[in-house]
């Protein structure tokens, strides 16, 4: 095994007998926006994230899915269609899954892929001096949360599900043509959670400057109306020790990089001398941040 749970990655890395290394991921939540066909389509994105981050291609998916009794086809036909679309897009084969009964809904994938071994991408190889760059922007905590309380607009809605459903393949491939060796995506954990999964694997002090982070459109206001999803709090508190907030940081701003994401985007350390090449790989219609850098230090995230 070349990464898993003692280097913080959301994968499990496996060297294979062919020299290549085959990549595993699980991945399923209960829905975050009301739209059926969304919600399947971010979910599927979603799970296949990991095996991005990762610097791999997925290749096989199973789906795993918990529906209430009372759904009808009126309400799983959109989220299979959804996912089909995204599983599609990205190549994968859906081969199979398993469903049950359940009063809360859950969907999602376990999702295999694979790397060549000289492009395997974890949590313990950032370097003093990479830099950070982001490829979507945050706050689908406090769009999601804000939908759900009739509190945003549903062009902010619509926005961010357009992003959340948007795969990570483009910015795997910008990692392989720049010699990216660390890198994660920012879900569950928000942006300093999973920058501090990277701190704690590779020793390293994350320091990511807090005014060149993009945003989804709509987030900045919203977000100093106190909407955050409740993930924010969480994390905050789970990370006090380890992250560090700069006094000239705005408490809203704090609280959205401890806020889940849903499929967000990568925090990908690229190598100072390879900025170009991360830059030139990246579509002009995937606009990115460069957002910090690496510097030595014990295992913290500096937001600053």
């Amino acid at each position: 095994m070349l990464a898993g749970p003692d280097t913080f990655d959301d994968v499990g890395a496996v060297r294979q007998a062919d020299g290549s290394v085959g990549l595993h991921s699980v991945d399923f939540f209960p829905p975050v926006v009301d739209d059926a066909e969304a919600y399947g389509a971010i979910a599927a994105a979603n799970s296949l994230s990991d095996i991005y981050a990762s610097g791999g291609t997925p290749s096989v998916v199973l789906n795993l899915a918990g529906f209430p009794r009372d759904w009808g086809d009126d309400i799983l036909q959109p989220i299979f269609k959804g996912a089909v679309d995204v599983v599609m897009e990205s190549g994968a084969l859906w081969v199979g899954g398993h469903s049950v009964l359940a009063e809360e809904p859950l969907f999602g994938f376990s999702v295999y892929g694979s790397v060549a071994e000289e492009h395997v991408i974890t949590n313990d190889a950032a370097k003093p001096g990479d830099l950070l760059a982001l490829t979507k922007p945050l706050g689908a905590g406090t769009i999601t949360t804000g939908a759900q309380r009739d509190q945003v607009s549903q062009e902010h809605v619509d926005a961010a599900v357009r992003l959340m459903r948007r795969l990570n393949d483009k910015g795997a491939d910008a990692m392989r043509a720049a010699g990216v060796k660390s890198a994660t995506d920012i879900t569950g954990f928000g942006l300093l959670g999973h920058a501090g999964n990277i701190a704690r694997a590779s020793k390293v002090q994350m320091c990511i400057d807090s005014f060149s982070l993009p945003l989804m459109a709509g987030v900045e206001a919203y977000a100093q109306e106190g909407i955050f999803s409740g993930g924010s709090a969480k994390g905050r508190a789970t990370l006090e020790s380890m992250v560090t907030l700069g006094k000239n940081v705005p408490e809203w701003l704090s609280s959205v990089g401890f806020d889940a994401e849903t499929s967000g985007g990568l925090l990908v350390c690229v190598p100072a001398d390879r900025r170009e090449d991360f830059a030139a790989a990246m579509p002009e219609d995937q606009p990115f941040a460069w957002v910090g850098e690496v510097r030595e230090g014990g295992a913290q995230v500096i937001l600053s």
